[in-house]
């Protein structure tokens, strides 16, 4: 880097912190910040929705696998996801909305409580926020890791640098700084990505290979397959739900973007933007990834340095400095808005059961008491990015794809498919048991079984067999012992329901308070 890109970086933080500052006045309360108030437009829902679904990982983990692999890269990753949006628009989409509108909640889990009992909510909201942590560690871990590429600072001063810049916007605006940052985000991503599309073209050309011809080549021999190596049908199958339960609402972020439309038609439209952007933008954003082998040779054995060292020689100065710029904007993206989803958890769910203090949080103290809580999440998971590389994590990819898409499915299916009218039958019992053995089967599979297995348990099992236990066992409890109380019917009924909130009560269980009452 000279001084161009030094000064386009510096100038997109300090475009990064004003937005911040702007949006700090359209923020009056607690639900102006998770929720925007229910007034973002539907399209910045949707392009904030996909912002925050991806970080600078796609640039190093599935660089890596890009340049090992092929076009698996996407086959295994964005469809997946764009496909499970996609269903999710009309299946999550409008209902978790309803939770704003109907429940008038502003945390994802808040209407747990009722939907099941308080302890199912402290366990997923717990559980939620821990491994939120080493998630968002590992994207802190990836912008370091290209940062110091081209500077040359260490990790820790990469993570530190950015970490910093985040909080300062995403703390004083809320959800409204996060949409609009990841706004302007989307244009310089979509200026650097098809900067480099083209400088790949170029150069495929001076070497007379040529745009399709390139995958004729030898070092591309086997890399049009869709599915190679580790990524099996049966990873690809068990990564489609997970990430359908993920990017509708069980990761938490994405679950704000549709809760912050106006309605739950806009929610729904809001979901399909989203789902088109990821199927047709990360084919740009892959083919650089996917000519990669033909043009530089990879300095780490898992080729996550492949992207980096390709644009490093590729791009001139001031498009060298956007396109870094393009990777702090997918990283800062998802990491401010993951901030805002647990500061939402914790000072909506968490806090009032620790503390008799919490409970009378007006909404001057409540808003105090978010903003500090997004400032110790963004410490927390920076602390936690320090050690990504440590044996405890192995590397970047394996904390994204082993950890945390194998930890999801026992988080995530009591939250999400409690919202639907099927498995009404499925109460505390059914979500606590699921969530329960679903942690320890990713634990037996992932440690305990892979010791005593040569290779260790392969990758698809490692990340399906935790998601199918605890889907499984949500379904099967919820038929042998049936918990749908009147008052569990009620909150599911509320939320698959448009029309006059007052015509579908919500009644309470003995002794807890109407979710989203005064």
């Amino acid at each position: 880097m000279n001084s161009l890109d030094w000064a386009v970086l510096i100038g997109y933080f300090g475009v990064m912190v004003a937005i911040g500052v702007w949006s700090h006045k359209r923020v009056d309360n607690v639900s102006d910040f998770f929720t925007a108030g229910g007034k973002m437009p539907w399209w910045l829902s949707g392009i904030s929705h996909h912002m925050s679904g991806y970080s600078a990982v796609m640039f190093t983990g599935y660089a890596g696998i890009a340049y090992t692999y092929g076009v698996t890269s996407f086959i295994t990753w964005s469809f997946p996801i764009a496909l499970g949006i996609a269903i999710g628009s009309r299946l999550f989409a409008p209902r978790v909305n309803r939770l704003r509108s109907r429940l008038h909640v502003a945390s994802p889990l808040e209407y747990l409580k009722n939907r099941y009992n308080l302890p199912t909510q402290q366990a997923l909201a717990w559980s939620g926020m821990l491994l939120k942590i080493v998630d968002v560690g590992a994207k802190w871990a990836a912008i370091a890791t290209l940062l110091s590429v081209f500077t040359g600072i260490s990790l820790n001063q990469g993570i530190l640098i950015t970490g910093a810049i985040t909080a300062v916007y995403c703390t004083i605006g809320g959800l409204w700084a996060d949409a609009l940052t990841e706004l302007g985000q989307f244009v310089i991503q979509l200026l650097a990505g098809l900067s480099m599309f083209a400088a790949v073209v170029v150069k495929l050309n001076d070497k007379g290979i040529g745009f399709l011809g390139a995958w004729d080549e030898p070092a591309l021999h086997g890399h049009g397959k869709p599915l190679v190596g580790p990524y099996s049908m049966v990873f690809l199958l068990a990564f489609l739900f997970i990430k359908l339960f993920e990017y509708n609402g069980g990761m938490l972020n994405q679950a704000q973007r549709y809760m912050a439309t106006g309605s739950a038609r806009q929610a729904e439209r809001s979901a399909r933007l989203s789902a088109i952007l990821w199927l047709v933008w990360p084919v740009v954003l892959f083919f650089p990834m996917w000519m990669s082998p033909l043009l530089v040779h990879a300095h780490k054995p898992d080729g996550s340095d492949s992207y980096a060292l390709m644009t490093e020689q590729l791009l001139p100065h001031g498009l060298l400095g956007l396109v870094i710029v393009g990777f702090f904007s997918h990283t800062m993206a998802m990491c401010s808005s993951d901030a805002n989803a647990i500061a939402a958890v914790f000072t909506r769910d968490l806090a009032p059961v620790l503390s008799a203090r919490a409970r009378g949080w007006g909404e001057r103290t409540g808003l105090i008491a978010a903003r500090v809580t997004t400032v110790v999440f963004l410490g927390l998971s920076m602390a936690v990015a320090t050690q990504v590389n440590s044996p405890a994590f192995k590397d970047i990819i394996t904390v994204v794809i082993k950890w945390v898409a194998g930890l999801m499915g026992p988080i995530a299916i009591p939250m999400m498919l409690g919202l639907l009218r099927p498995f009404r039958r499925s109460g505390p019992t059914a979500a606590l048991t699921s969530w329960a053995v679903g942690l320890l089967a990713f634990w037996l599979v992932n440690y305990p079984i892979s010791w005593n297995v040569d290779g260790g348990v392969p990758l698809q099992y490692q990340v399906s067999v935790p998601l199918a236990v605890s889907l499984v066992l949500y379904i099967l409890i919820g038929f042998l012992k049936p918990e749908d109380t009147p008052q569990r019917v009620a909150v599911i009924e509320t939320v698959n329901t448009d029309g006059d909130p007052a015509a579908v009560p919500v009644p309470a269980e003995a002794g807890d308070d109407v979710v989203g009452a005064p």
